[in-house]
């Protein structure tokens, strides 16, 4: 699967981007109640080997008020998924997609955020939009860009609260019986694909240049974001 070996060397070398890149890839190829818990699995796998590489920078004290509030959040985003129209969870996946990498782009500096309401703010509003599209990155990330997180931190933080999220919504999906036949057949071709890309985006880290790289991943965004939006 092309998709998510592109979407886990994309995560390797940014610290986010799996599900930003592969759901609105997979979501017209397999429907998104198929590809959301398909992602959701391939997620936490590579989270976890991405958050012990980077586990040197983690800061739990900030990663527990985001998780914490992201478990409040995904149960709701779960239920967009299930009673929204596909017409209307596709374009508002479109929309954070393509908000998200139009906000990039344009390197919008936003003010420095103090106090822990913002940081549960965000984590509600990283577990909705996890549960329904499994793209509970866009908050954190400008959570994090509004704290001013260093490099290594930001991967390392990242990774911490993804994988708590992961697992609550990977319990939800459960729980809804998201896991069909038709998701666990496509598991073990995700996963090796996954291994590929952790490996080819770690061995990179260091060589290839992380902002332009990053530049091409916006763009790529910015146009499948825009895509969905168009019916």
């Amino acid at each position: 699967m092309g998709v998510v070996l592109l979407a886990l060397f994309t995560q390797s070398l940014s610290g986010f981007g799996l599900a930003l890149v592969s759901m609105p890839l997979l979501v017209p190829v397999v429907g998104i109640q198929t590809a959301a818990p398909l992602v959701a699995l391939i997620a936490l796998f590579g989270e976890i080997i991405l958050l012990v590489y980077y586990r040197e920078a983690l800061n739990l004290g900030v990663v527990w008020r985001l998780a914490l509030a992201s478990v409040v959040g995904t149960p709701v985003g779960i239920l967009l998924l299930r009673l929204a129209p596909e017409r209307l969870v596709l374009g508002l996946l479109g929309f954070v997609v393509a908000g998200y990498a139009l906000y990039a782009l344009l390197n919008l500096r936003l003010p420095r955020l103090e106090g822990s309401l913002w940081a549960y703010t965000a984590g509600f509003l990283a577990g909705v939009l996890g549960g329904a599209y499994n793209t509970s990155g866009p908050p954190v990330i400008l959570y994090g860009n509004c704290r001013r997180w260093s490099r290594d931190s930001f991967k390392s933080n990242l990774q911490g609260f993804f994988v708590v999220n992961s697992v609550v919504v990977l319990w939800s999906h459960g729980v809804a019986g998201g896991f069909t036949a038709e998701v666990w057949g496509l598991v073990p071709f995700g996963l090796g694909a996954a291994v590929v890309g952790i490996v080819a985006g770690t061995g990179l880290d260091k060589r290839l240049n992380p902002e332009t790289f990053r530049k091409v991943v916006l763009v790529l965004l910015l146009v499948l974001g825009v895509r969905l939006l168009v019916p």
